[in-house]
């Protein structure tokens, strides 16, 4: 078990790295001071005015989490090539991003909108359904925090310190500056945190690549290590059993990794959809660095690192502690740190704002004012995060691994209205409702069915259900050992639900198009005179001061019959 005599030095580089972000976050409200924070298009989306270089800083915190670089790597640890799903998942997302993410910053500049529920809210023109999305975003993304206190929770036990108060204090202080600065907190701060885990993948890079052996040898001793264990599930390729399994549960993340609510607020931010753009092209180049960390689990093979007390999500931890110099190490785990905070902060925000936008003014206080929405919106943020901090100290942390997965599930099956709604509006309101409601109960169903194994085997029945997301083809009487994402299944039930019953509802419903958008709105930038501000949709076209926003000067041009803006 490690002691904290013995870490002293990684400790203290840690805590200075930490206050130095503090800094930065409590003074995040500064930054570009707007005439007034208290409205939630500044707290919430940092005013969208995020330029290139912010904007990639803030997409790639909110997308390569501490989660993303602690627990991947242990899973290649424990399985091998099973383990690298993140990889071809983060090659599908972009050019998904980059297709349908531009409408989606479109029509919400044009609106005024702060969440995806919003968008579905005016597109099906049914604020139940919008609620609806509202609570699935909520309920998948408490888990997603959670997640992040694991990372940190483990560098804190590779430290020698308890894992109660100081993970406690580290959130204390992530609430306070989140509610002080909003988005601009964690938009700041990701700037530090690209820094340190560039800094930390190069140097784990040349600490491998000059041992006895290099790369080659840890290849060798990794191979050696699956081939000696009794599983079938583990190795350096993937056994044709798993590769189903494998290929679903990369599209399936990277469906959800979409539709996840802090993604889009992270998209909302930006200026124009140029800026987006440009991102989203730019950020595959991050995922060389994650496939670097990856290949830590093998060199962590290689190093002939234990676990602490079994908990595998401290192997990456011990493997920095045990190669890297003592101040080095510090910076790594100041990397993990600062790693979680970011997208926890991000997190925090997007449930918050959709909650105060789909719940508490649409059902409570409709009447609520800018000021009010941004006080209950900073309220429900910390709450947030204090409930995602009570689970992993009152909790097994295995069980918010698997809440995780649930939520995946669950996140998957807002994408009819969220992501195809931006393309059609044929799909009755009453349809996708029914067709989520099949789909989550299909998943849970599903979920409820799969066992979680262990021991030396991988066999040992350790838990009889909600024990992963890989639902075996066996349950359907197929002689076969493969699997399937149920996040797949789940959404192919939605999706048939709401193509059947579309047509049905259509038919008897005499109300008539509720949608709220024109084809126009889906392709308007900075500068067209189509985009609003909220505070103009509130207060007619200055913002809280009365004072006019340099985005709201019309810029002239003409709208093409499909709909496209051409300047003059």
């Amino acid at each position: 078990m490690p002691s904290f005599a013995d870490n002293q030095t990684q400790f203290w580089i840690f805590a200075f790295v930490f206050g130095v972000v503090t800094i930065m976050g409590f003074a995040a409200g500064r930054w570009r001071r707007p005439a007034s924070i208290h409205t939630l298009e500044e707290w919430g989306l940092g005013g969208r005015a995020f330029g290139n270089w912010v904007t990639f800083f803030l997409l790639s915190g909110d997308v390569y989490t501490a989660y993303t670089f602690v627990a991947v790597p242990t899973l290649v640890y424990g399985l091998g090539a099973a383990g690298f799903f993140p990889a071809p998942f983060l090659v599908i997302v972009y050019p998904m991003l980059f297709v349908v993410l531009s409408r989606f910053w479109s029509v919400c500049h044009v609106h005024g909108f702060v969440t995806p529920a919003e968008f579905v809210r005016a597109r099906f023109g049914s604020r139940g359904l919008g609620a609806l999305v509202a609570v699935l975003g909520i309920t998948a993304t408490m888990p997603y925090i959670a997640l992040q206190m694991i990372g940190i929770e483990a560098v804190f036990t590779v430290m020698g310190l308890p894992g109660g108060w100081p993970l406690t204090a580290a959130f204390v202080v992530l609430a306070l500056y989140t509610f002080n600065s909003g988005l601009r907190a964690p938009a700041l701060i990701s700037i530090v945190k690209d820094a340190l885990v560039i800094w930390t993948v190069l140097a784990a890079f040349i600490i491998v690549s000059s041992n006895a052996g290099g790369w080659d040898g840890v290849f060798r001793v990794a191979e050696a290590r699956f081939a000696s264990t009794p599983r079938t599930d583990d190795g350096l390729l993937l056994d044709g059993h798993d590769q189903l399994s494998y290929v679903t549960l990369a599209l399936g993340s990277a469906v959800a990794l979409f539709l996840y609510p802090h993604t889009l607020t992270g998209v909302l931010a930006a200026r124009n959809r140029g800026v987006l753009r440009r991102n989203l092209a730019a950020l595959p180049l991050y995922t060389l660095t994650l496939g670097v960390l990856m290949l830590l689990g093998f060199a962590a093979i290689f190093s002939g690192i234990e676990p602490v007390g079994g908990d595998r999500n401290t192997v990456v931890p011990l493997w920095f502690n045990a190669s890297f110099p003592e101040w080095c190490a510090g910076l790594a785990f100041a990397a993990i740190g600062v790693g979680a905070m970011v997208p926890a902060a991000i997190m925090s925000i997007a449930a918050a704002n959709l909650f105060t936008r789909n719940i508490y003014r649409e059902y409570l206080r409709p009447d609520a004012s800018e000021a009010e929405e941004t006080t209950v919106s900073k309220i429900a943020s910390l709450t947030v995060k204090f409930g995602a901090v009570l689970v992993i100290l009152l909790l097994n942390t295995q069980f918010a691994v698997d809440l995780q997965l649930i939520g995946g599930v669950v996140i998957m099956q807002t994408l009819p209205a969220v992501a195809i709604g931006l393309y059609t509006s044929w799909m009755h309101r009453w349809a996708l409702v029914a067709g989520i409601g099949a789909g989550l109960a299909a998943g849970i169903a599903m979920l409820y069915q799969i066992p979680q194994r262990g021991g030396p085997d991988g066999t040992t029945v350790i838990r009889e259900h909600f024990g992963g997301s890989a639902w075996p083809l066996s349950n359907l009487g197929l002689d076969t050992r493969s699997s399937i994402y149920v996040g797949i299944v789940a959404l192919g039930v939605n999706l048939l639900v709401t193509a059947l019953l579309t047509p049905i509802l259509r038919g008897l419903d005499r109300r008539g198009d509720a949608d709220r958008t024109r084809p126009r709105d889906y392709s308007a930038d900075e500068g067209d005179p189509t985009i609003r501000r909220m505070s103009e949709l509130v207060d007619g076209g200055t913002d809280t001061e009365g004072r006019e926003h340099p985005l709201l000067t019309p810029r002239p041009g003409r709208y093409t019959p499909a709909g496209m803006y051409r300047p003059r």
